[in-house]
């Protein structure tokens, strides 16, 4: 059986449903917007962890789950009563405890997720894996973050969580704000010109894109009337290698890696996305993403 958890109208959980169903895989979906009406009931015994799952009226033993497939997103709780509002939290508590212990496979852990909490931390695994890393500044200090720009010409800053936030270069204006670093430490690094590339890693496959874009953070270069130009395209052995041994270091069964190749022909890793929303690149690309994630939670050996 697979499991499935997340919403419906999340589009990377849709597609992977749609997926799974056309290969006639035993799928079992928690809507998390239906976790008012849902149960988990779970004993741990001297042979180990039991329980099932409670959905529409249908019960799913957890042993019967040999794989699945998560993105617990913050649940919705407007509108509910107090005592729901304590159940959906506490069963999707449950949930997310049981993930990381479930002897199945599992896409992906939200323990692993943790890795992208911490953005310094992230970049250290990433440089044990083989990958060049940017020039990379965590500061509180205004001198600091000065003394860096001035070294590299060029420097680009962000957020250190997992947060998502705005990639953008520190210029003239932006370094009037650098006194305010004192409330709140920030990532600076070193500009790397060149293209990036996209790599999703499901199990032990690779599939790259690159995205042609005139701004520093692709994802945002709509809002300055530039529309990225995504194309598949296939990734040097070494290179393909290097990103599923960081995401197996990483414990992630599917991971979306950040590459940017400069101009020396160096493939630079910026970070990994524990979480990715490989629909976006599917869609504009002929990558099959979502097939080979359906392949994998049908046959969770490939890992």
């Amino acid at each position: 059986m697979i499991l499935v958890y997340g919403r419906a109208d999340d589009p990377p959980t849709r597609h992977t449903l749609d997926s799974l169903q056309s290969r006639g895989g035993p799928v079992f979906f928690i809507e998390q917007r239906a976790l008012p009406y849902e149960g988990l009931a779970i004993d741990i015994t001297p042979s180990g962890l039991c329980g099932e799952f409670l959905s529409g009226g249908r019960k799913v033993p957890l042993a019967q789950v040999t794989s699945v497939f998560a993105r617990p997103l913050e649940p919705s709780v407007r509108g509910l009563e107090a005592g729901a509002r304590q159940h959906v939290a506490r069963l999707h508590e449950l949930l997310v405890e049981w993930l990381d212990i479930a002897p199945a496979l599992v896409v992906n852990r939200p323990r692993a997720m943790q890795a992208n909490a911490s953005k310094p931390h992230q970049l250290q695994t990433i440089g044990a894996a083989g990958f060049t890393v940017p020039a990379t500044l965590v500061t509180s200090e205004a001198e600091e973050a000065l003394t860096f720009w001035h070294t590299h010409g060029r420097v680009i800053y962000k957020s250190i969580s997992g947060v998502r936030s705005i990639v953008r270069e520190l210029d003239a204006r932006s370094a009037e704000r650098l006194p305010l670093l004192s409330s709140l430490p920030v990532q600076f690094q070193e500009y790397i010109p060149g293209v990036d590339v996209r790599v999703h890693v499901v199990g032990r496959e690779c599939y790259a894109a690159t995205i042609e874009s005139e701004g520093i953070d692709y994802r945002y270069a709509h809002t300055q009337g530039d529309e990225p130009r995504l194309q598949s395209t296939t990734l040097p052995e070494e290179i393909a290698a290097r990103c599923v041994t960081l995401a197996q270091a990483m414990e992630l069964p599917l991971a979306g890696i950040d590459l940017r190749v400069n101009p020396e022909g160096d493939h630079v890793c910026f970070e990994v996305n524990p979480m990715p929303a490989y629909t976006y690149f599917e869609s504009h690309t002929d990558l099959p993403i979502g097939e080979a994630l359906a392949r994998l939670l049908i046959s969770p050996e490939l890992v």
